[in-house]
C-alpha cells in the first residue's frame, strides 16, 4: 500500500513519529478485545512498518502483559532502531524497587534492551491506583510522584528507557504534579471527534511545556468507524464510556446519566457528511484528529492487516478548513456538555485526571 506517511516532533523531544501510531491493547487478547492470534499481530505489525507507521504503543496492563508479549514477538527480525515502542506503567507499581522490577519485565516480555518512550499510565492517587489493586495499604499510602520521576531519571540515565512519558494527564495535574527538572517527551491523551476535552486547556499546557501529544481512542472503540448501526448495538466493554447511561450499561462505574441522544446525533450527521464527500465516516475521524497540529501521533487499533491499511488510508483524504469547522461546530454541543473532565469512565465527582 503506497501512502504519503507524515512525521512529526513529540514535542521537545527528539522522537519524531509517524502521525498515526499503532495502538496494541487487543494484542495477545483478553476479556476486553477477546481473542487475537498471533499471526494477526505480527501481520498487522509488519503491514503498518511497511506503510510507514514507526511508533507502537502497549502498556504492562494490557491483557496482563500479553499485548507487551505479543507486540515484542512481531517486532523480531525488524529494523529496532528505526522503530519506537511505547509503553506503560502503572501507578500502583511505582515505589522504589518495584517501578524498576516491572521495567525489566515489560523489557523482557517485549524482548528488547530498551523503551522508546516509558510512561506513567495515571496520575498517581488513591483512586486512580484502586483501579489497579485491591491491596488497601497500596490504595492508602500512594507511592510519591517525586520519587517516581527520579526512579525513571535514573532508569534513562541507565539506558533502560529513552524518554519519559505521562498518560492521562490534565492541565491541573502537569503543572501540580511535574515539578522536577526531568524533561516529559509526551502525555498521551484521549481524543476524538466525540471526545474533545483536551481542548479546553490541557493541549495548551503541553505546548507551553513543550510536552508532545499522544492521542488515544481516535475512533473510539469502532464508534467512530460505523461498526454499529445504531449506539444500542455497541458492546457492553464498549459502553463503559460516560457517553452512556450508567443504568443501561452494567460494566459502567461512572454512575450518570449519559450524553446518548447527543452522541447519537453527532454520529449519524457524521456519517452523512463522510457519505457526502465520498469518504468512510473512520476515513474522515482519522482525518480530523491528525489535522490537528498539537498532534504529535494519533494511535489507531487493528486486528488485521485490511483495517490497518483502511486506518492507514484516511491519510490519503483532504480535509479543507471549512470542513474542518463545520465538523467542530456540529461536535462542540456536545463537549461543552461533557466538560472539561479526560477520564471517559468515572463521574465527573470522581475524574482521575482532576
Amino acid at each position: 500500500m503506497t501512502v504519503d506517511m507524515t512525521y512529526r516532533q513529540c514535542g521537545a523531544s527528539d522522537l519524531k513519529l509517524s502521525v498515526l501510531g499503532l495502538g496494541c491493547w487487543a494484542f495477545g487478547g483478553g476479556q476486553y478485545w477477546g481473542k487475537q492470534e498471533q499471526s494477526d499481530v505480527n501481520d498487522v505489525v509488519h503491514a503498518a512498518v511497511d506503510c510507514g507507521i514507526n511508533y507502537f504503543d502497549t502498556a504492562e496492563a494490557y491483557n496482563e502483559g500479553r499485548s507487551e508479549t505479543a507486540l515484542g514477538i512481531a517486532l523480531q527480525g525488524l529494523q529496532r532502531d528505526r522503530l519506537f515502542i511505547g509503553s506503560k506503567l502503572t501507578p500502583a507499581n511505582c515505589y522504589p524497587g518495584v517501578l524498576e522490577a516491572h521495567c525489566e519485565a515489560s523489557l523482557r516480555r517485549l524482548n528488547t534492551d530498551y523503551i522508546d518512550l516509558y510512561m506513567l499510565h495515571w496520575p498517581i492517587h488513591p483512586h486512580s491506583i484502586r483501579h489497579f489493586t485491591n491491596d488497601a495499604n497500596v490504595i492508602a499510602n500512594p507511592p510519591a510522584i517525586g520519587r517516581t520521576l527520579e526512579i525513571l531519571a535514573a532508569l534513562r540515565e541507565s539506558g533502560k528507557i529513552r524518554h519519559v512519558g505521562i498518560s492521562n494527564f490534565s492541565s491541573r495535574r502537569m503543572h501540580e504534579d511535574i515539578q522536577s527538572s526531568l524533561k516529559i517527551a509526551a502525555n498521551q491523551l484521549p481524543y476524538n471527534l466525540l471526545c474533545r476535552a483536551v481542548e479546553f486547556d490541557t493541549l495548551s499546557a503541553c505546548s507551553e511545556k513543550g510536552i508532545g501529544v499522544i492521542t488515544y481512542m481516535t475512533l473510539l472503540q469502532g464508534i467512530l468507524a460505523g461498526k454499529y448501526p445504531t449506539l444500542a448495538e455497541v458492546p457492553e466493554w464498549q459502553r463503559r464510556t460516560r457517553h452512556f447511561a450508567a443504568a443501561g450499561s452494567p460494566l459502567c462505574r461512572h454512575g450518570e446519566g449519559g450524553f446518548e441522544a447527543e452522541t447519537e446525533k453527532v454520529v449519524k450527521e457524521v456519517k452523512v457528511i463522510a457519505a457526502d464527500i465520498g469518504v468512510t465516516m473512520s476515513d474522515l475521524a482519522i482525518r480530523w484528529a491528525v489535522d490537528n497540529p498539537a498532534v504529535s501521533c494519533a494511535l489507531v487499533g487493528a486486528r488485521n492487516r485490511t483495517q490497518l491499511q483502511a486506518n492507514v488510508g484516511a491519510l490519503g483524504v483532504a480535509i479543507d478548513v471549512p470542513l474542518i469547522e463545520r465538523l467542530n461546530a456540529l461536535t462542540d454541543p456536545l463537549k461543552q456538555q461533557m466538560g472539561n473532565h479526560l477520564d471517559l469512565y468515572e463521574s465527573v465527582e470522581n475524574d482521575r485526571t482532576l
